[in-house]
């Protein structure tokens, strides 16, 4: 019935590879978004809310959410900027800076473990093809 629906299909591949990237975080605590919101902190420290979610593709209070839930953690602290007062600067914590590699490795693992069940091309491919097309819904 749903075969030839986008919408159906992608959903259903976002579920299941929620509950793969779910365990990869799952040993620091924190939700994919979580983990990706964090991992794109650790590789550009101090950069602007806006800048990340921009970055991550989400909506600002996506991104403040996020933001509040690692910042309960200690992860990340926010200082307003001096450009934009309605702006913060994240930057990670010591406790975020301890646990960096080991969160890119738990991700590289996932990836990994994702390009040798569909293979390096068509796992590179259809990356390459979701952009594109969220680019083209943007």
């Amino acid at each position: 019935m749903f075969d030839r629906c986008i919408y159906f299909n992608t959903t259903a591949l976002a579920r299941q590879l929620d509950r793969v990237w779910t365990a990869a975080f799952q040993p620091f605590g924190l939700t994919p978004p979580q983990g990706f919101m964090l991992r794109a902190v650790l590789a550009r420290p101090g950069l602007l809310q806006s800048e990340l979610a921009d970055e991550l593709k989400i909506a600002r209070a996506t991104a403040t959410r996020g933001l509040d839930g690692l910042e309960a953690r200690g992860l990340i602290v926010r200082t307003k900027s001096t450009g934009d007062k309605r702006e913060s600067l994240i930057t990670p914590t010591a406790e975020a800076i301890a646990i960096k590699d080991a969160l890119n490795a738990a991700s590289g693992a996932v990836t990994q473990r994702l390009q040798g069940v569909f293979g390096d091309q068509v796992f590179a491919g259809f990356v390459e093809q979701a952009k594109a097309i969220a680019a083209k819904l943007e």
